[in-house]
């Protein structure tokens, strides 16, 4: 019984050891051919969706609201995720309002629902962006308005 049980042990460890980490799928590039696989998550395009509702169907989507503050000449930017090297969807210039809806674990970014520019003429209202209400559970924004992640440095909370 020991011999079949050492000899079973000598030929599991002569087995390649890559034999298994070559067969697994890589999340959605499963069946690709291992050499076009990107080495990390971060080679790929990255977007994370802003959630709302977060604070409970009771309160509003989004809880707070703040202002760009800080931003400079070039503006503030929007990524699609909370990583400094997410893609850039917008610049928010200085003054520029958005409802802060989450935040990242580290509290460095903020996901936010930014509020359109109000008209020179402040003749009609900025349009509804559906977060100053409740939602019935925690999802994903998808609304009128343009969301994204900003960094939580240049955003003063204004209410909420």
């Amino acid at each position: 019984m020991r011999t079949v049980l050492a000899l079973m042990l000598l030929l599991t460890a002569c087995s390649k050891s890559n034999d298994v980490y070559e067969e697994l799928p890589n999340s959605s590039l499963a069946g690709a051919p291992r050499e076009d696989v990107p080495e990390s998550r971060m080679d790929a395009p990255v977007a994370r969706p802003v959630t709302v509702g977060e604070d409970g169907p009771r309160l509003d989507a989004c809880g707070t609201l703040g202002q760009v503050t800080r931003s400079g000449a070039a503006g503030l930017v929007l990524r699609a995720a909370p990583f400094s090297d997410a893609k850039e969807l917008a610049r928010l210039t200085e003054g520029q309002r958005a409802y802060v809806c989450t935040r990242s674990i580290d509290q460095k970014w903020l996901g936010v629902v930014v509020l359109p520019a109000q008209p020179a003429d402040n003749a009609t209202m900025p349009a509804d962006c559906g977060v100053s209400s409740p939602v019935e559970r925690k999802q994903a924004y998808d609304g009128p308005c343009v969301s994204g992640w900003v960094a939580s440095a240049y955003v003063r909370l204004i209410g909420g």
